[in-house]
């Protein structure tokens, strides 16, 4: 489904993605870990096409979309949530749902649909009820807590029937208490849904019940690409990632 060759990045001259080379298969989770700064958000930013790439291909069901827009890789199924909730907070969580189903529409279309306050209804009220935000549709994003903005976010983004979900540390400030009910949606998705993902993680304990192969990013690079039992058992990682041992 995903393939990068060489893919790099850099900054006046100084590399800060170098040469990463790994193919997803449709249908697999990967999970990319490394220290603060190894090159992981960078690494997503190329995919999803926000940094242009400096060298080397990406390519999505073959096709090379290395110079393609956000929104041209969007069109062909990649999806993608960032470390910092990005939600508007004096909108409700269907207002958020049914803009980002309108937003999916083709221009035309998506203008026809609107006009018609009912076309939504169900793909907002589905979407809603399987990230359990059902209960909440009419509450303002700002009284959500972080879980569901984190939830909503999901919401948004498979309300477009996304075929490749790229999740940036999505337990980034969720609490304790609130994690295992999230990592249940986010396995839904890959599993239910069949969804393909690929997911940046400090959570260990998180990852480990989710990927099926362990990505390790270190100084721009990709140090390993294996199944978490591999991964974990080898020095060469247990050393770059902070020096302890996974």
């Amino acid at each position: 489904m995903l393939c990068l060759e060489r893919l790099g990045w850099s900054v006046r001259g100084v590399p800060i993605v170098e040469d990463v080379s790994f193919a997803v298969r449709e249908g697999e989770f990967i999970a990319f870990i490394g220290p603060n700064g190894a090159g992981k958000t960078s690494l997503f930013n190329l995919i999803s096409g926000i940094y242009p790439a400096t060298n080397g291909v990406l390519e999505l069901d073959g096709v090379d979309v290395t110079r393609e827009s956000v929104h041209g890789r969007a069109r062909r199924g990649l999806g993608r949530t960032f470390q910092t909730s990005s939600l508007w907070n004096g909108m409700t969580v269907a207002e958020h749902v049914r803009l980002a189903a309108q937003a999916a529409m083709p221009p035309r279309a998506s203008y026809r649909l609107w006009r018609r306050a009912g076309s939504f209804t169900s793909q907002v009220a589905e979407t809603l009820e399987r990230t359990e935000l059902a209960h909440r549709s009419e509450v303002l994003a700002g009284s959500l807590s972080h879980a569901e903005k984190r939830k909503l976010e999901l919401a948004v983004l498979l309300v477009s029937d996304p075929r490749l979900i790229l999740l940036d540390e999505p337990m980034a400030g969720v609490s304790a208490e609130e994690v295992p009910a999230l990592v249940a949606l986010i396995r839904s998705v890959h599993r239910d849904l069949g969804r393909t993902v690929l997911m940046v993680e400090h959570h260990m304990d998180v990852l480990l019940g989710l990927a099926d192969r362990l990505a390790v990013m270190h100084h721009g690079t990709l140090l390993a690409l294996d199944t978490p039992d591999a991964v974990m058992a080898d020095a060469t990682v247990q050393q770059a990632y902070l020096g302890e041992a996974l």
